[in-house]
């Protein structure tokens, strides 16, 4: 059927002199999905000091392929999709939605406005549409991402459009590299980033993500152990365990 349809296009084209893209060209066409398109945005807007919303917003079209973007996540059949796959599929539809949000509240401080009973609402209101599906953004990542597929990895790939929350990462996830990519972006937070871990005092007290202490069931072996395992150098056993404020002010590049 493929053949056909690259068989007519390309006789279209000839027959109306317009300068005719060789095959490889045209199959590219064929097969570009809503995830390339999401990740052309990512591209565009992510950066690593946050998400150039104030450029995303004024940009009527962009704006409008987001809405795309969502419309997809909304239709895609989940039927056939193997476990990486799906869960690719639902961090990429967990992160478009949080942005596809920001923008429509934009200018905001951050989720829900930046105040508890605001963000309590942004977070709860269960009116995503996810695969046909009507959920929040609490319960996809509590009653969907983490129960079932049990990916610790999760936490440092989900984005909340706040501060401290590890950094949205500028390309869609899938499945043919989905393992890799947890793991550099579990490696980038836990080695690099200041709202992931912070040693003091030589190392005698560590001051953690509150990431790691709203999921601690979720790291085994409890999170510094966890930490461990992605760490160059590895926090003691004996260190003291603190955990940071938590910023929800907007994860805006400025």
């Amino acid at each position: 059927m493929k053949n056909l349809y690259l068989f007519f296009l390309v006789t279209g084209l000839l027959l109306c002199g317009t300068p005719v893209l060789s095959i490889a060209q045209e199959t590219e066409i064929v097969r570009k999905t809503w995830v390339d398109d999401y990740e052309a945005l990512l591209q565009k807007y992510v950066t690593p000091k946050g998400v150039r919303y104030k450029a995303w917003h004024q940009s009527k079209t962009d704006i409008a392929a987001l809405d795309q973007v969502i419309a997809a996540i909304a239709e895609q059949p989940l039927g056939k999709l193997d476990r990486d796959a799906k869960l690719a599929f639902y961090l990429n539809a967990y992160n478009a939605w949080i942005l596809h949000r920001i923008l429509q509240d934009y200018p905001t401080d951050g989720p829900g406005g930046g105040g508890f009973f605001g963000r309590n609402r942004f977070f709860r209101s269960d009116d995503l549409n996810v695969a046909g599906s009507k959920t929040s953004f609490s319960d996809l990542e509590n009653e969907i991402i983490r129960p079932k597929f049990a990916e610790p990895r999760i936490h440092f790939a989900l984005n909340c459009a706040s501060e401290s929350c590890p950094p949205l990462h500028t390309l869609a996830f899938r499945k043919e590299t989905l393992d890799a990519t947890l793991t550099a972006l579990a490696t980038a937070f836990v080695n690099d980033n200041p709202n992931g871990v912070q040693l003091v005092d030589a190392g005698k007290k560590v001051q953690l993500s509150k990431i790691f202490d709203w999921y601690e069931d979720d790291f085994r072996g409890g999170p510094v152990t966890y930490i461990n395992r992605f760490r160059k150098s590895e926090i003691s056993a004996a260190a003291r365990v603190e955990f940071q404020d938590y910023s929800w002010n907007l994860n805006e590049a400025r």
